[in-house]
């Protein structure tokens, strides 16, 4: 009996080369042996980001203006008294593909693809998008679009001096009072990856600052899973929610009971026991 792939190959088009269909058990079997790798390869990422997080950081001691929806501000401004910033240049201005109505596609991928900003903000982090339109044009593309991540207008050479002016990337910063460190950018394939919260921090020079991580010593970390909380819920120096600590409490005992059993279990376990 042919499958739909084998069959679509009739109308002169090459037929797909599909996998092998398999019973539940030899299924469950491929997917363990797969798992091996899969885990390798988090670990690899996880590594790769405590190397990053070890990466020297350079002064950024020139001043940039940018227009926001308020008026002027500063490169400092734009980490709105957080420690952490995280700036994606957009393309969406006179000349991009799109222009007026829409940012350049790629980009607007990457706006559609970025999780909600509270949990960044939770983590010390501030992410904002920078492009060359004017305010009002950032503003009704935001409306149409439905985005709500800060976005503001390149007024000066920030995008030249830190490799995004020809093409999109993410820059990340650290603040240590008023003074600036660039830390961090990747551009291209490196960008496709972004939007999502761990992503995000995993790029940032803290990372998620949760205890399993390998980082420097003296860097914030908090226990894991325990400042995670419902977008529209957090409060800035609030205690983990005594609920949420019993339930996760629960859920990872059960991880280390899969692990004394050898079945699956998260990775930070490794790190932690």
């Amino acid at each position: 009996m042919m499958t739909s792939a084998e069959k679509a190959g009739s109308n002169g088009q090459a037929a797909m080369q599909t996998p092998p269909v398999v019973s539940p058990q030899d299924w469950e079997a491929a997917r363990q042996q797969l798992l091996v790798k899969e885990k390798a390869h988090t670990r690899a990422r996880d590594a790769l980001a405590a190397e990053r997080r070890r990466m020297p950081w350079m002064v950024v001691d020139k001043t940039y203006a940018f227009e926001g929806p308020g008026g002027k501000v500063s490169l400092l401004d734009l980490f709105q008294g957080r420690r952490q910033l995280i700036v994606y240049r957009a393309f969406f201005e006179p000349g991009v593909f799109g222009w007026p109505d829409h940012a350049c596609r790629g980009c607007s991928m990457v706006a559609d693809q970025v999780a909600h900003v509270s949990h960044l903000n939770a983590r010390d982090t501030t992410l904002v998008f920078a492009s060359r339109a004017p305010q009002a044009d950032i503003a009704r593309l935001k409306k149409r679009m439905g985005w709500t991540m800060p976005w503001v207008t390149i007024t000066d050479s920030f995008d030249a001096d830190f490799g995004v002016d020809e093409w999109h990337g993410t820059n990340v910063f650290y603040r240590d009072g008023t003074r600036i460190f660039r830390t961090y950018f990747v551009k291209s394939r490196g960008d496709e990856q972004m939007g999502g919260t761990w992503n995000y921090l995993d790029i940032t020079p803290l990372g998620r600052q949760e205890v399993w991580e390998d980082s420097p010593k003296g860097y914030p970390q908090t226990p894991t899973y325990k400042w995670w909380n419902w977008h529209d819920s957090y409060v800035e120096g609030a205690a983990p929610d005594k609920r949420w600590v019993e339930v996760t409490d629960a859920g990872e005992k059960a991880f280390r009971e899969e692990a004394a059993e050898g079945r699956d279990y998260p990775l930070f376990l490794e790190r932690e026991s």
